[in-house]
């Protein structure tokens, strides 16, 4: 009986040291993919995503400077003075038809 024992547990380690270096070769492939589906993440790929802001914009954002009250107020003045052009003209014609082109 005891030779039967040593036998059966031999075949046992045998069974499981083909186990370990199974799955050890499987680990080592899977570490294998993840570094390289990891080194194609890390590459710039083009998403659908916008980016939030990038460094340029935020550059530009920094860089640009509010108007002056008299360059606002100027520019006030002019367009107050086109819409009175435009609404004048548009009395002076005293037609209210409709040209369709």
């Amino acid at each position: 009986m005891s030779k039967n024992r040593v036998e059966q547990l031999e075949s046992t380690v045998a069974e499981l040291e083909s186990t370990v270096e199974g799955l050890t070769e499987e680990l080592i492939e899977a570490k294998e993919r993840i570094r390289v589906l990891e080194a194609e993440l890390d590459t710039e790929t083009p998403t659908r995503v916008p980016e939030r802001r990038s460094a340029t914009a935020e550059k530009d954002a920094e860089t640009t400077q509010e108007a002056a009250p008299d360059d606002v107020a100027e520019a006030t003045a002019d367009a107050d003075a086109d819409e009175e052009t435009s609404t004048d003209e548009t009395e002076d014609s005293g037609s209210d038809d409709i040209i369709v082109a």
